[in-house]
């Protein structure tokens, strides 16, 4: 009995710790988000006063959002990022699931060096395929289109290693019954094996969306027409390099692309956490 008191007591003040650690990176974390949403909703001569505080004297709130919807065509921008993300999306999950499956249930010479190939894919940044990319882009008359937008990244190294390692906590036996009913390989991925990894499915859609939602390097490169671009890259718009950035509706816009990913985030951020974790168990 002493024993357990002992170690409750050791463990009450590191429980303390861990939890004000974690608050304490919360609250870092969050910072940028506070100073964003303050910005838009202050009058330019607030934001550059020397203190802080979060509610300007003078709510400008009103005319800072008018002026993001308005000034440049901010709606426009985020219906391109639906559509690139949804293509990405849509085409990732098309080629990564099957993919997933041969690698996670499948056994053939070669195997394990695909699956290494695919490590690989993990460790190299988008940016050094950039070159080759624009290249093949333009050798196939793509670029400044939506396909220049969408088909660089319809192959996921990532989505295929997440889909693997949950597909890996799929008993074999669940396979071997389905192929007994006369389902094909590729039925048992869509109809078995898909439905079954829901979590690594919406754990993975979130980080393709908010991914490629937030990508500026590749649109700036791939598209010139205003009508294509996606949200990182239209609200440089309010970016004027001879009369200074308009921060106000900078900031205003800014929030109202980050917020569709808020709040997506918190509608299943449930599933999100499950698929992270359910494929560390093998």
């Amino acid at each position: 009995m002493s024993v357990i008191t002992s170690k409750s007591r050791l463990s009450h003040p590191t429980a303390i710790l861990r939890h004000a650690v974690l608050l304490f990176s919360g609250a870092f974390i969050l910072v940028p988000f506070v100073w964003m949403v303050s910005l838009s909703i202050k009058p330019p001569s607030e934001i550059f006063r020397a203190s802080f505080s979060f509610w300007p004297v003078h709510f400008y709130g009103i005319e800072n959002y008018t002026r993001a919807l308005t000034e440049a065509p901010l709606p426009r921008y985020m219906g391109n990022g639906f559509i690139v993300c949804a293509g990405i999306l849509a085409l990732q999950i098309i080629v990564c699931a099957p993919c997933a499956y041969v690698l996670a249930k499948l056994r053939f010479p070669g195997r394990d060096l695909l699956f290494g190939m695919v490590l690989i894919g993990l460790l190299l940044p988008h940016q050094v395929l950039s070159l080759p990319l624009f290249i093949l882009g333009y050798q196939l008359g793509i670029l400044n289109t939506y396909a220049a937008l969408i088909f660089p990244y319809v192959v996921s190294p990532f989505g295929i290693f997440l889909f693997r390692q949950f597909f890996m906590t799929i008993p074999d036996d669940v396979v071997h019954a389905a192929r007994l009913d006369g389902l094909s390989e590729l039925a048992i991925v869509w109809k078995i094996m898909l439905p079954m990894a829901l979590p690594a499915l919406i754990a993975f859609s979130i980080f393709s969306v908010v991914g490629h939602w937030n990508d500026l390097f590749w649109p700036l490169i791939a598209v010139r027409d205003q009508s294509l671009m996606p949200p990182p890259l239209g609200i440089m718009v309010f970016k004027n390099e001879e009369a200074g950035n308009d921060y106000g509706p900078l900031m205003a816009a800014s929030t109202l692309v980050v917020l569709p990913l808020v709040i997506a985030f918190l509608a299943t951020q449930k599933w999100f956490v499950e698929g992270m974790t359910g494929g560390a168990v093998k």
